[in-house]
């Protein structure tokens, strides 16, 4: 009766199918690339203590495979603060982070990778450029948040447009 009990055992473990669940996981994240440069410390100084600094700031995405359902996702973000002409500082940071996305659908693998992994990455690459801007002698920049499904879906139409202003043909 045992020797029964262990084959029906055996029999089940191996008709069992395969896990077609999705499963997402951070595997790591980490600075990848981080540069802070402060051309003018005492001038600079002087003028934001009269005058408010214009602040300008950029956000690339990039994402790569780097594995069987592995993918690294990097948040680059430069920030450029000027006092007049002048350039007060300039932040740069690439941000990544390792995402695995196993049984994720082929049409949603961009999506999760242009949306909801920068915006775990995005609070972490916030308080980095905060630290800097501080450790460089600045008030924090405290970066807004970023609508990265809005970013998603301006690229998806620029590309769209681009790809309709291609098609058109001029006849004269």
């Amino acid at each position: 009766m045992s020797d029964e009990t262990e084959n029906t055992a055996v029999e089940t473990f191996e008709n069992t199918d395969e896990d077609t669940s999705v499963q997402i996981s951070i595997l790591g994240q980490y600075i990848k690339d981080l540069s802070f440069e402060n051309p003018t410390p005492a001038q600079t100084l002087q003028k934001l203590s009269e005058e408010q600094p214009s602040i300008d700031i950029n956000v690339n995405l990039n994402a790569s495979t780097v594995g069987e359902d592995i993918y690294e996702v990097d948040l680059k973000i430069t920030t450029t603060a000027k006092a007049g002409k002048e350039t007060a500082f300039v932040a740069e940071l690439v941000y990544s982070g390792l995402f695995a996305a196993k049984n994720l659908p082929e049409n949603t693998l961009q999506p999760f990778l242009m949306i909801e992994a920068p915006r775990q990455l995005f609070p972490f690459a916030r308080r980095i450029i905060a630290d800097v801007s501080r450790d460089g002698g600045f008030p924090p920049l405290m970066l807004e948040p970023i609508d990265f499904a809005a970013l998603y879906q301006q690229q998806i139409q620029a590309a769209q447009d681009q790809v309709t202003a291609s098609d058109e043909v001029v006849v004269n």
